[in-house]
């Protein structure tokens, strides 16, 4: 069954929230559950962007581009500085939090190379900068065993 956002009661969605209030996951999505930001991350990782240049990349409308961008930047994922050029204009740079989102989108990447294209596709591939392809991500240990689902569980932290 798929219930909606309207179908849901207060006090369900209430439920909901607390039950997420100590979730890493969710509130990750609060900032990154958006495809329009991780498009806009994703572009920013190869470089200073215009908000020109992001709006003709992505094809989004000016009202949206400037609620995304204005979402990242006050999540600190993102700063405005002026333009590299000496220009009038401003650019947007990854800070360090936006850049330690770069193995989410790489993750991201992999997953969608891997399942959402047919063999002889033509795609975008991501190589390092002497041109060679990169290794799956792995989670592993500490030990460095690789770990799968199976091998993990959550666990509640309670600091004081």
């Amino acid at each position: 069954m798929v219930l909606f956002c309207n179908q849901i009661t207060p006090k369900e969605r209430l439920m909901l929230d607390e039950n997420n209030q100590q979730c890493p996951v969710a509130r990750a999505l609060e900032v990154l559950g958006d495809r329009w930001a991780l498009m806009i991350l994703r572009d920013a990782f190869d470089g200073p962007c215009r908000f020109s240049e992001l709006q003709k990349n992505l094809g989004l409308a000016k009202n949206i581009l400037a609620a995304r961008l204005k979402l990242l930047v006050e999540a600190g994922l993102l700063a405005q500085q002026p333009a590299s050029d000496g220009s009038a204009y401003k650019e947007y740079v990854l800070t360090e939090k936006g850049r330690s989102v770069f193995p989410i989108v790489i993750g991201l990447r992999q997953w969608g190379e891997r399942y959402l294209f047919t063999s002889g596709e033509s795609r975008s591939q991501l190589v390092d900068d002497r041109g060679q392809g990169l290794e799956t991500l792995q989670v592993r240990a500490r030990d460095g065993r690789v770990l799968g689902p199976e091998d993990c569980r959550r666990q509640l932290i309670r600091h004081s």
